[in-house]
């Protein structure tokens, strides 16, 4: 009958002029899915050891894995407020007033410089061994007691500042291979326990950011064979002064980046 054919023909354009003002309306796929990235932490984030670094203190490298990320996944907006030497108290008063609720990933490293490490790293390679275990116990025991509520007090700020964001902690590599190092080569007995350290150092903040409700991307297996006295090193000896003990670019691009893109896809 006509008036059939009619109503027919009056529900499909009516179906037809709801799926137009969908697509005009509602935010397609790309929108959707828009990234506003911010990159908070320390030296490890801001890309010291790479090379390519903009004209401040901090030591920001276009070569740092977030960079890198940013720059494959297209995002909508990028932060960079991570910065060379950062401890938590750092990221708390100069680097999340960066994030606000458009935020939606935020990436960190953070908790080495609160233990010490970049000094236990130095009096490793140039003190006895005596001094060496002991300065590595101490930084292990602060790990264990006072570090993790620092990082408690640091991912909670976060959360408060960007709670429409995903949280993604990035942990530290082991620093050493434990084969031959040459003769001028920190000590193998040195290596085991520092990276023992850097194990410990994992461990928890792994179950910190678990705690809360983080995601915890560990590095370790992704620069393994790739450490200090390698024959193809991704981290720097203390021949890189400053940057001695952090990630060469290789380091970011073939360790970091991969460990990443590992949780986000």
């Amino acid at each position: 009958m006509p008036h059939r054919s009619l109503a027919r023909a009056v529900t499909a354009l009516a179906a037809l002029v709801a799926t137009t003002l969908a697509v005009l309306i509602v935010p397609g796929a790309a929108q959707a899915a828009a990234i506003h990235y911010v990159a908070l932490g320390d030296s490890y984030s801001s890309g010291v050891g790479a090379g390519s670094y903009d004209p401040n203190t901090c030591l920001r490298s276009s070569k740092s894995y977030t960079s890198l990320w940013a720059q494959q996944h297209a995002v909508a907006s990028y932060k960079f407020p991570a910065c060379g030497g950062a401890k938590t108290d750092d990221v708390l008063n100069e680097q999340v007033g960066s994030l606000d609720a458009t935020t939606t990933l935020v990436t960190i490293t953070i908790g080495g410089n609160d233990a010490g490490f970049s000094s236990i790293l130095e009096n490793c390679r140039f003190g006895s061994e005596s001094d060496c275990t002991n300065r590595v116990n101490e930084a292990k025991t602060f790990a264990t007691t006072v570090l993790p509520g620092r990082l408690d007090t640091t991912y909670a700020a976060i959360r408060d500042r960007a709670p429409n964001a995903r949280l993604i902690v990035l942990g530290y590599p082991r620093l050493f291979e434990t084969g031959s190092c040459g003769l001028l080569g920190m000590s193998k007995s040195k290596r085991i326990i520092l990276n023992e350290a850097a194990d410990l150092l994992a461990q928890v903040t792994a179950g910190r950011a678990a705690a809360a409700g983080a995601t915890f991307s560990d590095t370790r297996s992704y620069f393994a064979g790739h450490g200090v006295c390698a024959s193809a090193p991704w981290i720097k000896d203390v021949t890189g002064l400053i940057e001695a003990y952090h990630p060469n670019a290789d380091g970011y691009r073939l360790g970091y980046l991969p460990a990443l893109n590992a949780v986000t896809g």
